[in-house]
């Protein structure tokens, strides 16, 4: 029976590419010239610094670019609210998901199952897995996640007959 997987995983290679485009865009840009800001990556958390509330949002939109250019996608990631004001700068933190949560995971399967596919879905840990008899069935689950309102980016792995 075919079956595939669907994941949700941040490629950190290419995240840190993103910040680096990023960063050197930041440095050629008018707006941000005589300016203290930066773009830094720890792991999956990336933060955004820059002296005025105003900026660190232009901040996040050079960045989101960035990441568009990357194939990765900064919808999905945890944002701070509001930026944090420290002293003489404003920060904010975003948080790149790995893996599938599990009230995510269930609205996948609800959506699956509304859309009366012939599949069966399961979860299995952080990824949930689709099996139906026709390879047809399983692209029109991919389709149908693809056209989704869900806020997190989603891969298809294993693809298998």
């Amino acid at each position: 029976m075919p079956t595939f997987d669907i994941v949700s995983e941040i490629d950190e290679v290419a995240l840190r590419h993103a910040v680096d485009n990023a960063n050197r865009e930041l440095a050629t840009r008018f707006d941000f010239r005589g300016v203290e800001a930066s773009i830094e990556q720890k792991g999956l958390v990336v933060t955004l610094k820059t002296e005025s509330d105003f900026q660190v949002r232009q901040l996040e939109e050079l960045f989101s670019k960035a990441c568009v250019k990357q194939s990765i996608s900064a919808a999905g990631a945890d944002k701070e609210d509001t930026p944090v004001h420290s002293g003489k700068t404003f920060s904010w933190n975003m948080t790149f998901k790995q893996g599938i949560d599990q009230p995510t995971a269930k609205k996948v399967i609800k959506l699956i199952k509304d859309s009366k596919l012939k599949v069966q879905a399961s979860i299995q840990g952080e990824q949930v897995r689709v099996t139906g008899k026709k390879r047809d069935d399983l692209q029109a689950v991919m389709a149908l996640l693809k056209q989704s309102d869900i806020e997190i980016a989603l891969q298809y792995n294993n693809f298998r007959d």
